[in-house]
């Protein structure tokens, strides 16, 4: 292990390892330091885990449906234990894969809790209590986030939780409220409601995932009642009795305070950015609101100190976590880049039916002052979405009137979050409306509902 670097990145999630291999493969000499397992929270205790997760859950709708495919099966069980065990299988092949690829590239893991020092140094102190000091030209802060907690909703592990025992809980609740409708949630609450679990979502705003459209999230929530789930939307958990053998959540309502059993609540009410403890007064990197402050590139007031991902300002995401890493790095060695778009960054949610969209939603381009023409393709006339018995959702787009500009795109349905992409591309290169009306999809698929709502914006729509 080397004891000078030519950076040295603190945390190893989609950020801190995509900014390593980079700097890697740009010639820099690079050391991780991470205290738990490579890949970060993401690919071991977010995304990937609770993908497999809600995979496991899918299959087993498909089951339960199988008579609607002309199958007979019978007998089915959910068998708890067993999802769980796959989650964290493949959660940990991925780590391994993280493994491999520093020893590819070259990367020295540096195990510990990383603390950072005055004069580009950075202190690591292992598990056993040993303490090294390191050298580097250039420092990238990645250390990501964890459960935001609330004042009223104290997360202990056992019956309230956060996202991360929600994945290995070490059996199945019959009841369980999810206080929060962001991503994390609604995901979540699919996974419990598909396998069995009575499920009660509650959201302190007026529509649960309040950021999307919100045609998207009437969808939704429609959805998600139909299947038996309750949602209570302007709704807020005021306490939570954990005295007994379960739960007493008292929820305050429009309509007056309403008390839900349960066994397990799951608060998934955001993420807290994790910055505390690691150096930054001492060495006088500036925060604000819990963000590290940083500019286009991703350096902070302090010379050759960067942040990245969730510590600093922008959509707590993993792609853009990767992308900012990526955009640090090249700035560093010099090479022409741009600032990041985050007005052009993808979301995505895997619930059933999934969630994603990219830009503007018809309110906020209004208010920004567009012009627009709206276009939206419902999967009930999509002849691929019938076949494959997933026709709940829509494909809507939002253009510039004036001169053709992809505004917005969001959708909901089956696979969506893979058909996104073309939006953001499409975006990116700055193609018009009119252009997606033009560009020949293939039939029957999903996608092509894009050029369908695109046609629709335009008066040109042909299966409405």
């Amino acid at each position: 292990m080397a004891s000078k670097y030519d950076l040295i990145v603190i945390g190893s999630g989609p950020g801190g390892y995509v900014a390593a291999i980079r700097a890697s493969q740009l010639g820099m000499k690079v050391g991780v330091v991470e205290r738990s397992e490579l890949g970060g929270i993401c690919l071991n205790w977010g995304c990937i885990p609770t993908k497999a997760l809600l995979k496991s859950a899918q299959v087993f709708d498909y089951i339960n449906h199988a008579a609607d495919y002309g199958v007979d099966v019978k007998g089915a069980k959910a068998d708890f234990s067993g999802m769980v065990k796959r989650s964290r299988d493949v959660a940990d092949g991925m780590s391994k894969g993280i493994q491999f690829l520093f020893k590819k590239n070259k990367i020295d893991h540096i195990a510990g809790f990383g603390i950072l020092k005055k004069g580009k140094k950075v202190e690591v102190k292992d598990e056993g209590g040993k303490i090294t000091t390191y050298d580097a030209n250039h420092i990238i802060l990645a250390t990501g986030g964890r459960s935001r907690e609330l004042p009223n909703l104290p997360i202990d592990g056992k019956k309230i939780i956060g996202y991360r025992e929600a994945m290995v809980l070490p059996k199945q609740p019959k009841k369980m409220v999810v206080v929060g409708s962001g991503a994390i949630g609604v995901e979540f609450a699919y996974f419990y409601k598909s396998i069995g679990t009575e499920v009660t979502i509650v959201e302190f705003m007026d529509r649960i995932v309040p950021v999307e459209d919100e045609e998207v999230s009437k969808q939704l929530e429609r959805t998600f009642k139909k299947s038996g789930m309750k949602v209570m939307t302007s709704s807020e958990v005021t306490k939570v009795d954990t005295k007994g053998a379960g739960c007493k959540v008292t929820v305050k309502t429009k309509k007056g305070e309403e008390v839900i059993d349960c066994d397990i609540v799951l608060s998934a009410v955001g993420v807290a950015t994790n910055i505390e403890n690691m150096g930054l007064e001492v060495t006088g990197v500036k925060t604000e609101k819990g963000k590290v402050l940083v500019d286009d590139y991703y350096k902070t007031n302090v010379d050759g100190v960067y942040a990245i991902g969730d510590i600093v300002k922008g959509q707590a995401l993993a792609h853009v976590a990767s992308a900012e890493g990526i955009i640090c790095v090249e700035k560093i060695k010099g090479m022409n880049v741009e600032p990041l778009d985050y007005n052009n960054i993808p979301g995505c949610t895997y619930c059933y039916p999934e969630v994603a969209s990219v830009g503007y939603t018809e309110k906020a381009a209004k208010e920004a002052g567009y012009e627009v023409k709206v276009g939206k393709f419902p999967f009930s006339a999509s002849g691929k979405a019938k076949a494959a018995g997933s026709s709940d959702g829509f494909v809507k787009v939002i253009f510039d009137a004036k001169y053709g500009e992809w505004l917005g795109a969001h959708m909901i349905g089956n696979n969506v979050t893979e058909m996104i992409a073309e939006a953001v591309a499409a975006r990116k290169l700055e193609t018009t409306g009119h252009e997606i009306v033009k560009t020949v999809h293939p039939h029957p698929t999903m996608s092509e509902a894009v050029m369908e709502a695109a046609a629709a914006a335009y008066d040109e729509v042909i299966h409405l």
